[in-house]
């Protein structure tokens, strides 16, 4: 997704909904549009429907290129932070779901400079909901070693 606010098209919708404000310079800033989006729901609203369909077709455009490569890789990952919530789970022949205690979670948004991590976090399902649509869940609190190792894990699966 982060890569749609970088073509043309994203960053003049959002300019034209939020002002030069959210893109100086030509180039979008996220915090900004974040700001605005978690500010409001009729805003998060016209962001997620502008967004999510340019998400959805470019992962479908993604995946017939991975597929259409000889050999074709052994799986094909997207990472989707509100898959279940845009319903675009149903693309996918598998799903991973990581989860982590909440108060982690906070932490570790603070960390990468997350604003609004309760506003977003509402947006969301919880992640008891997540995990019960999931194929595959994975618990991550712990190192990063051990969830690239458990990950690992679920690959080997997928594989067959």
């Amino acid at each position: 997704m982060h890569e749609l606010y970088e073509t043309p098209e994203v960053r003049d919708l959002v300019v034209a909904r939020w002002g030069v404000g959210v893109a100086p310079d030509g180039v979008v800033d996220r915090a900004a549009i974040a700001a605005r989006a978690f500010a409001d729901p009729d805003e998060r609203g016209w962001l997620e429907s502008t967004l999510w369909p340019r998400v959805g077709a470019s992962m479908a455009a993604w995946r017939e290129q991975a597929l259409a490569q000889e050999p074709p890789p052994p799986a094909a990952i997207v990472e989707t932070p509100l898959l279940f919530e845009a319903g675009m789970d149903a693309g996918f022949d598998a799903t991973v779901v990581v989860i982590a205690p909440e108060a982690l979670r906070a932490e570790r948004a603070a960390a990468r400079g997350h604003a609004a991590v309760d506003e977003r976090t509402a947006r969301q399902l919880t992640q008891e909901e997540k995990a019960a649509r999931a194929t595959y869940v994975i618990a991550n609190d712990g190192t990063v070693e051990q969830l690239e190792r458990k990950l690992s894990e679920v690959l080997a699966k997928l594989r067959g």
